[in-house]
């Protein structure tokens, strides 16, 4: 018996392309006891905004009562929220930020 046949196997390979990654907003909550010029340095300091949009967004959230520090990959916002409420604590202030968003 010969064993000179050959199989032909045909494979359709379905090639998706990569997901991109989501984006999250980094959102910082009013409270009554954060003073403003602490907001304000924050944002300069961690989210790289100027002193005129620093004071903006510092405004928006006393006025508003929240507001959209920036907007970065889930890991990245994570991380922001998570050294903002960190210098929040070290200062003793009660400053909340979350991640909402992906």
């Amino acid at each position: 018996m010969s064993t000179d046949s050959e199989v032909v196997v045909k494979k359709k390979t379905e090639i998706k392309e990569p997901r991109k990654p989501g984006k999250a907003n980094v959102v910082l909550l009013n409270d009554d006891h954060t003073p403003m010029e602490f907001v304000v340095a924050l944002l300069i300091q961690l989210f790289k905004h100027n002193k005129d949009s620093a004071l903006d967004l510092t405004m928006k959230i006393h006025q508003e009562g929240r507001a959209v520090a920036g907007t970065y990959t889930y890991e990245i916002a994570e991380q922001k929220a998570e050294d903002s409420n960190k210098l929040a604590r070290a200062n003793n202030f009660p400053l909340v930020t979350k991640v909402e968003g992906e």
